[in-house]
């Protein structure tokens, strides 16, 4: 039987193990990854975007970094008990050192990035919550990464959550992603499993379609650097929100 996303206590998420096993250096897949969106963040005046929202943030601060360059407000969405406590702590407190070459390659990338890791943090409150809490349409941009495919073994759920994530915008709101390509279930640290769902390219591309105009899927190969999740690399997308997403 195929896991689903509430099988799972999403409250133990091994934050630690999680960072040192992929943020606690720049990685040269994020490196790619942060090209690729301070390309699509570059379209926005400062502060040109009132409300942004990042899906299941979890610890992973770069998209949010990022998402300072346009966003007057950034909402990071986390329903997972450790990983909004990491959050609380980098937000109210000093972020980990760690992050900073993160920003500093963001800001190099786009100018638009605030100075300092904290000012770039600055505008982002923590909700409580997953993507099914978040109203419809409360959004101008959303952004998510690791997350619908990385949350449910069912590929009819993984449907289900990107078209949620389309509708966190309002029509013809802005939309830019990252999944693991076909990331099968996987470990992290010595004992702790969690689900996937297997996509590439082809699959995103079929999914979203429907969904969203202007969509653009590229990929990024295998980073050897990383731990062998089992993965083969990463699909990245930016679109905007079709004017009537079917139901």
């Amino acid at each position: 039987m195929a896991v689903l996303n509430d099988d799972v206590n999403w409250d133990r998420w091994p934050v630690e193990d999680y960072l040192a096993e992929n943020y606690r250096e720049l990685h040269p897949s994020d490196a790619a990854v942060i090209a690729h969106h301070s390309a699509f963040y570059r379209e926005f005046p400062p502060d040109g975007v009132a409300r942004s929202v990042e899906i299941g943030a979890g610890p992973n601060l770069y998209p949010l970094i990022l998402a300072s360059a346009a966003s007057r407000r950034i909402d990071a969405v986390e329903a997972g008990a450790s990983n909004a406590a990491y959050l609380e702590g980098q937000l109210n407190g000093t972020p980990d050192r760690s992050w900073l070459p993160f920003h500093a390659l963001c800001r190099s990338l786009n100018p638009d990035v605030p100075g300092t890791l904290e000012e770039a943090l600055s505008s982002v409150r923590l909700v409580h919550g997953d993507l099914r809490s978040v109203e419809p349409g409360a959004y101008h941009l959303a952004s998510m990464h690791f997350v619908a495919e990385g949350a449910t073994e069912d590929f009819e759920e993984f449907k289900e959550f990107c078209r949620r994530f389309v509708q966190c915008v309002v029509p013809g709101g802005h939309l830019v992603a990252a999944f693991m390509e076909n990331m099968p279930t996987y470990r992290i640290g010595a004992d702790s499993r969690w689900p996937g769902c297997p996509v590439d390219t082809d699959v995103i591309t079929e999914v979203f379609t429907p969904l969203t105009d202007r969509l653009t899927v590229d990929r990024i190969p295998s980073d050897p650097t990383l731990p062998d999740y089992g993965d083969s690399g990463m699909v990245l997308l930016t679109g905007v929100a079709a004017a009537a997403p079917p139901d």
